[in-house]
């Protein structure tokens, strides 16, 4: 702590708070006059100390509700560098490589592990995206929602910090290719209801499956 501000004194002290309770993403901090009280600092070191901990994507400022800790959980908005790769197409192609090795696992330990709120929470992902195709618009928000709430699902605390590989390949492969609708919903609702029934190995090929069929779709395009 020695050569700290007292701004990122009390931010760290924060982080502590958070880690300490068990604070979720999503979940609302305590508001700056509690904060003050808890960190025994005044209202402008707080204020400080909360925007060195959005910098960070540790928290969210959403104006006029308040602080919420941030769903990116402290990882950087592009940890791997992808926005200077110039080859965006080499990009997908290893993006999906990487999605086919490790996201087939997470489905499997996804239906070993998930909680009923988990796979609430995916079967609600799973019905925004058909709800989105049904109406064809643009789904891929949802789609790339519903494969980080598989990751979440499994409750591996390394895996989870994966998310931004795995919501950079779902986002670069929307941005090179055609959507495909029909074998999209197909292939969610199987994943979902083999995480949903505690069939892994199921969870695992469908998910393998889902994958393939979108990496030989991508590589088949001219």
């Amino acid at each position: 702590m020695e050569g700290k501000t007292l701004a990122q004194k009390a931010a760290d002290e924060l982080v502590r708070l958070i880690r300490e309770q068990g604070s979720a993403p999503g979940d609302k901090l305590p508001n700056e006059y509690e904060l003050s009280a808890l960190l025994g600092v005044g209202r402008n070191t707080v204020r400080e100390a909360v925007r060195m901990l959005a910098s960070r994507n540790i928290v969210d400022i959403r104006q006029g509700a308040g602080t919420f800790v941030s769903e990116k959980m402290g990882i950087a908005d592009d940890p791997l560098g992808f926005t200077l790769i110039e080859d965006r197409r080499r990009l997908v192609a290893d993006l999906l490589q990487v999605r086919c090795i490790i996201e087939p696992q997470l489905a499997a330990l996804a239906a070993q592990n998930a909680t009923a709120q988990d796979i609430g929470e995916l079967e609600r992902r799973c019905g925004e995206t058909e709800e989105l195709i049904a109406a064809r618009t643009d789904f891929s928000d949802a789609d790339r929602a519903f494969h980080v709430q598989i990751a979440r699902c499994s409750h591996n605390l390394v895996m989870s910090n994966l998310l931004p590989v795995i919501s950079a390949g779902v986002t670069f492969f929307a941005a090179q290719t055609e959507r495909e609708f029909e074998q999209t919903v197909a292939a969610h609702r199987k994943i979902f209801e083999a995480i949903r029934d505690r069939r892994g190995s199921d969870a695992q090929q469908a998910m393998q499956f889902h994958l393939l069929f979108n990496q030989n779709r991508f590589l088949d395009a001219k």
